[in-house]
């Protein structure tokens, strides 16, 4: 399978990162992080590249990682820079590679394709998530699943008014007007829920919880696995940017074919360091996203029999997957872009 690598992914948030070894997969590859004695964070590969020990099963001297297996040492650009055996000369070959990295909206990325092509600008705007006009709580986890599967039913909501029913369930979701676009490589789903009941995980933060409202649900999809749902509601017939909001932040990170990282956050404009909404949020994100999502996104990649490629498998199409379907060709359109090689005249 092939992932795109000219592109930020999400390592660690940053709290994650100390002075303690941090082991990541991204990608198939085994990386390193740590926080050098200024407080900027390394990365490198977490392969030694005498005996392929684990470097993270090693320890920090200084800013250097010494290999717990034999001692080499490697500083945070991935030189050797010391061999305590023999003459202490450096083979040529001891050396890994360093990736680089930035700290930005509380998160590590790192990037893992061409070093030169590494450009903190290229990143989406995600300042809601350290804006003092939202409160933000998070979490993360590994999912047993291709990344895209999990993309998938971040794209298709239509699977809350069933499998999150209890907290998400709202009428005439399903005939509502859905609305997919694009523009400039972002991907857009939209669905407004006119004149409705406002679902379970609002009604505690309306002044009248069986007031109708109006609800909307807006998904905005960046390559390859960087999600943002906005879900609001506003009394019906008002303007929503009256309405109360909440910014669920989802990011999908490759481990290997079959395993992601997926780190989520929920950002709300209500209830402003109220640490009751704080509750109420978590407990939601446990059972929205442990206890019902992961167990079925992990469900659908054991039934694919070790298959990777929904699409491979001619699955039914439905209306409501007009937006995963779209975001996984735009995503293939990039893939196939990265590793075009032009024929030589």
């Amino acid at each position: 399978m092939q992932f795109l690598k000219n592109t930020w992914y999400v390592a660690a948030w940053q709290g994650s990162v100390t002075r303690q070894l941090l082991a990541r997969t991204i990608l198939g590859e085994p990386l390193l992080f740590y926080r050098k004695l200024d407080g900027g964070v390394a990365a490198i590969s977490d392969r030694c590249p005498h005996r392929f020990a684990p470097l993270s099963m090693g320890k920090l001297v200084g800013d250097n990682v010494e290999c717990g297996y034999h001692g080499l040492q490697f500083d945070c650009n991935g030189a050797c820079v010391l061999n305590p055996h023999g003459d202490g000369k450096i083979p040529r070959a001891a050396v890994v590679r360093h990736y680089p990295v930035v700290e930005r909206y509380g998160f590590v990325w790192v990037w893992m394709g061409e070093v030169e092509r590494a450009d903190p600008a290229l990143m989406p705007d995600y300042s809601h998530l350290t804006s003092e006009a939202f409160t933000t709580v998070g979490g993360e986890m590994v999912q047993q699943a291709n990344y895209e599967l999990v993309v998938d039913n971040l794209m298709d909501l239509s699977h809350a008014m069933y499998l999150h029913a209890d907290y998400q369930r709202t009428d005439d979701f399903l005939t509502a007007r859905h609305d997919v676009s694009q523009e400039n490589g972002i991907l857009y789903s939209k669905r407004f829920v006119p004149g409705t009941r406002a679902p379970v995980s609002f009604r505690t933060s309306l002044p009248d919880p069986d007031a109708p409202v109006d609800y909307w649900l807006d998904v905005q999809w960046s390559a390859p696995g960087l999600c943002v749902l906005e879900i609001g509601v506003v009394p019906a017939g008002h303007d929503r940017q009256h309405g109360i909001r909440r910014l669920g932040t989802h990011f999908v990170t490759p481990q290997t074919e079959t395993s992601s990282l997926y780190f989520y956050a929920s950002s709300r404009n209500y209830r402003l360091n109220d640490t009751v909404a704080d509750d109420e949020i978590k407990n939601w994100q446990d059972v929205g996203f442990h206890q019902q999502d992961k167990p079925m996104i992990e469900a659908v990649q054991r039934m694919m029999n070790g298959q990777t490629d929904l699409m491979a498998l001619k699955p039914i199409l439905l209306p409501p997957d007009a937006a995963s379907m779209r975001a996984r060709r735009l995503l293939r359109q990039l893939i196939a872009e990265e590793n075009f090689q032009p024929a030589h005249a």
